[in-house]
């Protein structure tokens, strides 16, 4: 995990995916893949997040919970009414945000569409990590509760 300076602020922590292999961030993977369908869309999450981090915080109104199983914080920064693209996150309060993948929502259920699908179990994974990694005192939060501290290397 790295924390996205640019995003973060002293509201809240934003942090991505980063892949070694792909020498990008599951933000700058997200933003490639729909820069030139979704331009203004792009725009808008951004927009969304830089708020987040330096404005107000996570808070509960910008996400749409329960993207993942009980209790593990997956779920879907919300999109205006008509909009399509759907990113997925791990939400850790109102003071960290792990940007996760998604893509185009073309039906109703994420579950019909595999990029959403993909993207939504591989955040369900990562967070029974973190979770499993702060029982285990691995990763723990930063006096202030804004930062992860610890291990933050995944190998999968």
């Amino acid at each position: 995990l790295v924390k996205l300076r640019h995003l973060s602020g002293n509201k809240a922590s934003i942090y991505a995916i980063w892949f070694e292999e792909l020498n990008q961030t599951s933000f700058e993977i997200f933003t490639n893949e729909n820069r030139i369908a979704f331009k203004s869309e792009i725009n808008d999450i951004t927009s969304r997040l830089i708020t987040i981090g330096k404005v107000v915080g996570a808070r509960e109104q910008f996400f749409k919970p329960g993207e993942g199983i009980p209790g593990d914080g997956v779920c879907a920064l919300y999109d205006a009414p008509g909009k399509k693209l759907r990113l997925y996150c791990i939400r850790y309060g109102s003071l960290i945000v792990i940007i996760g993948g998604g893509g185009p929502k073309k039906v109703r259920k994420f579950q019909q569409e595999k990029k959403l699908k993909d993207e939504n179990f591989f955040l369900r994974k990562l967070s029974a990590e973190i979770t499993k990694r702060i029982r285990n005192n691995e990763i723990w939060y930063s006096e202030n509760n804004m930062e992860f501290e610890g291990n933050l290397i995944f190998k999968e």
